[in-house]
């Protein structure tokens, strides 16, 4: 079970007219002209991979990315919307935070990480 449970947390997924449309070029091959989706959290949230503003840190919604994760012409919406999940699990990233605040909160008291996640999810993400 993760810190967010129970809660529903909605997403903006702008998904660019030519997604996943492949452009050959004689310098570069393959180059995928749309790049990834961009992708918002329209739910207010306390979470370390994800800004109180919306932003998302996931490493396959970047073009380039140092893992190697980054977007690729191969990649569907099927996978943003499992990366996104796993952002809840899985993928759950304390030491390379977008929302510094909450990875530190985190780190110096988990219990009363956990009290404002909860608090975040009663007030902002119940149905």
């Amino acid at each position: 079970e993760c810190f967010w449970s129970g809660g529903r947390f909605w997403f903006a997924i702008d998904v660019p007219k030519e997604y996943n449309i492949l452009v050959i070029r004689a310098t570069d091959p393959l180059t995928d002209a749309s790049g990834p989706p961009q992708v918002k959290c329209q739910t207010r949230i306390w979470h370390p991979n994800i800004s109180e503003d919306g932003d998302i840190c996931l490493s396959l919604l970047r073009e380039s990315s140092i893992d190697a994760m980054g977007w690729a012409p191969t990649r569907t919406l099927k996978d943003v919307v499992w990366g996104l999940n796993s952002l809840f699990t899985d993928l759950l990233n304390f030491d390379d935070p977008l929302n510094d605040e909450a990875a530190d909160h985190y780190l110096r008291d988990r219990d009363s990480f956990e009290h404002k996640v909860r608090d975040y999810v009663h007030k902002y993400a119940k149905s």
